[in-house]
């Protein structure tokens, strides 16, 4: 995440911090499946526009605006897996994938909407920690930058950080 931008306009702090989301956006879909048809700059776009960058946006500084994106990615990749997850889409199909000769299975979908259901909980339990997971892991933040934004020191963030994953493996792993 850039240092120190003052944009009073949500529009010139959108542009500004369009390469670094649009590098998150590419590291979150390396993450997925192999049958995802999603780029990066449709993602990145798709944010933009559950944002509202055209209309101006209304965040307070870039840490606020990190948020904003990584909730709405968040929410995009959810939407796309309920989707393929649809029988009228294909759900529980097994995928061929024509240039590895062999069929496959389709993807990580159901481990991604478990991820969402486990999150959604975490958010119930402490907001904070989910701000923290959300901001390391869809917002790809770095520790000092999830503290900062989240308005805790580092160290709290840390703790914070292990204790979510801890937490979040331990709630999947029930399923």
């Amino acid at each position: 995440m850039p240092d120190a931008c003052a944009a009073p306009d949500g529009q010139v702090l959108a542009a500004h911090l369009y390469d670094p989301l649009r590098q998150l956006a590419r590291q979150l879909l390396s993450r997925q499946n192999r049958g995802e048809t999603l780029e990066a700059t449709d993602l990145l776009h798709e944010t933009y526009l559950r944002l509202g960058v055209s209309d101006g946006g209304s965040w307070t500084d870039e840490g606020h605006f990190f948020r904003a994106a990584a909730q709405a990615m968040r929410h995009i990749l959810i939407d796309r897996a309920r989707k393929r997850q649809a029988v009228r889409h294909g759900g529980g199909r097994i995928r061929i994938d024509l240039q590895d000769n062999h069929a496959c299975s389709e993807d990580g979908t159901t481990e991604l909407l478990m991820v969402d259901e486990a999150l959604t909980r975490l958010k119930e339990v402490d907001d904070r920690l989910y701000q923290i997971v959300m901001l390391r892991y869809f917002a790809g933040l770095t520790i000092q930058e999830a503290a900062r934004s989240a308005g805790v020191s580092a160290a709290t963030a840390k703790r914070d950080w292990a204790f979510a994953k801890a937490w979040l493996y331990e709630e999947l792993d029930r399923r």
